[in-house]
């Protein structure tokens, strides 16, 4: 398939960006650069361009883009209207969820270390761009079936350079690793998207920093000799 028959949304999300008339962002046009450049130098996964792998990852990442930073779930590419998600088997959430509540607070749910239910889009993306300056990054390792059944496994990484709800960063490198089986249609929009991955061992990676003085919290002085 050359690449104008290839659909938008399963090329690589700097097109995407591109294509934006009309496009609600949430504050403006996405800048990927800093994330591609350390793509390319610490993905362990190279594939062929036009692969099913490539089409995969592309899809995957446009979907993650637009989640991220279009506002507005109709103007999303890369799911159909009736888009919904699950994590671990626990309940769907829609498009207008994710879009409202938040793809992290989605995707890790109630823990020891992180309550979604205490955190809003806003805050959540505050929380892990501060936790990763560098970027979270996401790459396919291997996809098991072609459409319209989709298994593929994935490796998200980053380096933990930023606070995390009071523990300080250790600078080390984060991953998670998971299975995703996600459902494409005829256009190769996403149907539906189901991902398992252990959330716990996450968020102990970035509880395992020293703790550190609360924000706000007034550093206690000396007292006088």
């Amino acid at each position: 398939m050359s690449s104008s028959e290839t659909p938008l949304w399963v090329q690589p999300r700097n097109k995407v960006i591109l294509h934006d008339e009309g496009v609600e962002w949430r504050n403006g046009r996405p800048d990927y650069t800093k994330m591609d450049q350390l793509l390319r130098e610490e993905r362990v996964k190279h594939f062929e361009e036009g692969s099913l792998e490539d089409a995969v990852t592309n899809l995957v990442r446009v979907f993650e883009m637009e989640v991220t930073h279009k506002k507005k779930p109709e103007q999303w590419l890369s799911v159909a209207p009736d888009f919904w998600m699950t994590t671990n088997g626990g309940p769907r959430c829609t498009a207008r969820d994710i879009a409202e509540r938040g793809a992290y607070n989605l995707f890790i749910g109630e823990q020891q270390h992180y309550s979604a239910r205490a955190e809003t889009f806003d805050s959540s993306e505050k929380i892990f761009h501060t936790v990763f300056p560098d970027g979270f990054l996401w790459d396919v390792l291997e996809v098991f079936s072609p459409p319209p059944v989709v298994a593929f496994s994935w490796r998200h990484w980053g380096r933990f350079g930023g606070e995390y709800k009071g523990h300080a960063p250790t600078q080390k490198r984060v991953e998670i690793f998971g299975m995703t089986v996600g459902r494409v249609n005829a256009e190769l929009k996403l149907l539906s998207a189901e991902h398992y991955y252990d959330n716990s061992l996450f968020l102990s990676q970035l509880a395992s920093g020293c703790p550190v003085r609360a924000p706000g919290t007034a550093a206690r002085s000396s007292p006088a000799s």
